[in-house]
């Protein structure tokens, strides 16, 4: 899957865009603007962890079959340093694969700088 937004998702309407995701890993690229800002004038938190969620996941479907799901069961988020309006990197790859589990990890990068780091396990829902 390349260059695709999801118009549908939450993320996709954030402005999120999906840049890749094959074999375990997804990138997403994303631009801070006004609107993710919070009063303080930095990226809004849950901006920052709908980017992180919503790439693990798609580095978890990158591995499933079509029918299967995948539902964040947990999810813990590092906030490193605030982000600014601006360009941003979102990278996740898949740790950790097990019979129902799924263990991932994500970072967000600005201007080179980490902002984020997040882990989440993921369930496998059979639709």
């Amino acid at each position: 899957m390349t260059d695709s937004t999801d118009p549908e998702g939450f993320a996709g309407r954030l402005g999120a865009v999906v840049t890749r995701a094959d074999d375990g890993a997804a990138h997403l690229g994303f631009t801070a603007r006004e609107e993710h800002l919070n009063p303080a004038g930095t990226v809004h938190g849950g901006v920052l962890a709908t980017l992180v969620d919503t790439a693990m996941g798609r580095a978890v479907r990158s591995t499933t079959e079509d029918h299967d799901v995948p539902a964040t069961s947990q999810l813990t988020v590092t906030y490193l340093r605030p982000g600014r309006p601006g360009a941003m990197e979102v990278t996740a790859r898949v740790r950790t694969r097990g019979e129902h589990l799924t263990v991932c990890e994500a970072d967000v990068e600005q201007e080179g700088r980490a902002l984020v780091h997040a882990v989440a396990t993921f369930a496998l829902l059979h639709h």
